[in-house]
């Protein structure tokens, strides 16, 4: 299918609570931060929640899932604010990406930059809270981050780099807990890179047609129609260390309960998916938000019970 207006929608929803509550000259910035597109948030706290969940005794600390909510509240704007900066001459060719705020004109490159600024300087706030090893933890992923906008020239795999980055929390809500790295913690990391890469490839196939007219790639055009059998693959891989690492923390049963949940929804993903529908690419992709509620629930009441 050819990633043309008729067939790929804008990624700017046309009515969100931007458009009806937030000042007119604050609307661009939010939009160029995609707060009217939580689905990015909810992948990036969901690690730091079970992570930090996991290493709880009993109930995870309210005030710690809210530092990591904001957080990545604010660094998935940051994330996306300098991706579109280095993409902003890519993503005005591409039809889903092309009236985003910087290639639209919206917002120019000196205010993004500044913008990018005032999040990062916002994150570090939130960053601070924490104990110093999660401090440390949190200010290298930065590294990640700066690096992932340049993947897609350079490698199939971008896909992969995003996962490094966007799961980093795995590492930080187990160590903002206990003060250091523990084996469940890099479990569930590698668990999450897995369920990454494989949600990053579903989401990719919205662009595959623009993406292989301009030179960009991703795991969407390396696998093309095997991406249904290396789904499962990736999203296995996924469920069996997320097992690994409930095992490691000495989990009870409603963890397993909840995985069972997990890996129903992303068999259901994987088997029902249609690689040459945007829109439901699209669908299946923020359908990964259950699967992060699904397995935080299981932790918090394996943890409750016992």
């Amino acid at each position: 299918m050819s990633a043309t207006p008729e067939t790929t929608a804008t990624d700017i929803p046309e009515e969100s609570w931007i458009d009806r509550f937030a000042p007119g000259f604050s609307q661009p910035f939010l939009r160029l931060a995609r707060a009217d597109r939580p689905i990015g948030t909810w992948l990036l706290v969901f690690p730091c929640w079970w992570s930090a969940s996991l290493a709880a005794e009993h109930w995870p600390d309210p005030w710690l899932l809210a530092l990591f909510g904001v957080g990545a509240l604010i660094l998935r704007g940051a994330g996306c604010t300098l991706n579109d900066i280095v993409d902003r001459n890519i993503d005005g060719r591409i039809a889903r990406t092309a009236t985003r705020p910087i290639p639209s004109g919206a917002v120019s490159v000196p205010g993004a930059t500044a913008f990018l600024a005032l999040q990062l300087a916002l994150g570090l706030a939130v960053l601070v809270q924490l104990n110093p090893l999660t401090i440390a933890l949190g200010a290298s992923s930065l590294a990640l981050v700066a690096v992932y906008p340049f993947m897609k020239r350079v490698t199939y795999w971008p896909q992969i780099v995003l996962g490094l980055t966007f799961n980093w929390g795995a590492l930080l809500g187990w160590t903002a807990v206990t003060g250091h790295i523990g084996a469940p913690s890099l479990a569930l990391y590698a668990g999450s890179i897995l369920w990454t890469v494989g949600y990053d490839t579903i989401y990719a196939h919205q662009d595959k047609t623009d993406d292989l007219k301009l030179g960009i790639k991703s795991s969407a055009l390396k696998l093309g129609v095997r991406t249904r059998p290396w789904l499962f693959v990736f999203y296995a891989g996924a469920v069996v260390l997320f097992a690994l690492a409930g095992g490691l923390a000495e989990i009870s049963w409603p963890y397993y309960a909840g995985l069972a949940g997990v890996a129903i929804h992303l068999a259901w993903q994987a088997a029902r998916l249609d690689i040459d529908d945007a829109a439901d690419c699209g669908v299946k992709f923020r359908s990964n938000r259950f699967v992060g509620w699904i397995l935080f629930g299981g932790i918090v009441a394996a943890r409750v019970l016992a």
